[in-house]
C-alpha cells in the first residue's frame, strides 16, 4: 500500500479524531520528528510528542496482539496433544487378509486336504 505523505498536523488531526486507519494510511508510523514541528500548530505545541505516543501505543497494541495469537496457538497445540494422548488407540483393521473369493477357495482346499 503506498504511503501518502501527510503533514504532521494532518497526522495529529487523524489521531485526535481517533481515525487511526487514516493516520496509518497517511504515514503515521513513518513520522520522524523534525526541528520546527512543535511550532507547526500553535494550539498543539506538543505535536511531536503526541505523534510519538500514538506510534508507541500502536506498537504496544500490535505486540500484545501478536502475544495473544502466539498464546492461543500454543494453547490449541497443547489441547490437541492432550486430546491425542486421551484418544483410544486405533482399532486394527478387522477386514480379512484375503478377498472373500480367495478365502473360500482356501477353505475348500483345506477341507479337501483334511479328508485325504
Amino acid at each position: 500500500m503506498p504511503v501518502s505523505s501527510a503533514s504532521p498536523r494532518q497526522l495529529l488531526q487523524y489521531v485526535l479524531d481517533d481515525d487511526l486507519d487514516a493516520a496509518l494510511d497517511a504515514g503515521l508510523m513513518d513520522y520522524v520528528p523534525q526541528p520546527g514541528d512543535a511550532a507547526l500548530d500553535p494550539q498543539q505545541p506538543d505535536l511531536p510528542r503526541q505523534l510519538a505516543q500514538a506510534q508507541q501505543r500502536l506498537r504496544d497494541a500490535w505486540a500484545a496482539r501478536e502475544r495473544h495469537r502466539a498464546r492461543a496457538a500454543r494453547l490449541a497445540r497443547r489441547a490437541a496433544e492432550r486430546e491425542a494422548r486421551r484418544a483410544p488407540p486405533p482399532v486394527p483393521d478387522r477386514t480379512p487378509a484375503l478377498p472373500a473369493a480367495a478365502a473360500a477357495i482356501l477353505a475348500r482346499a483345506q477341507a479337501k486336504a483334511r479328508k485325504e
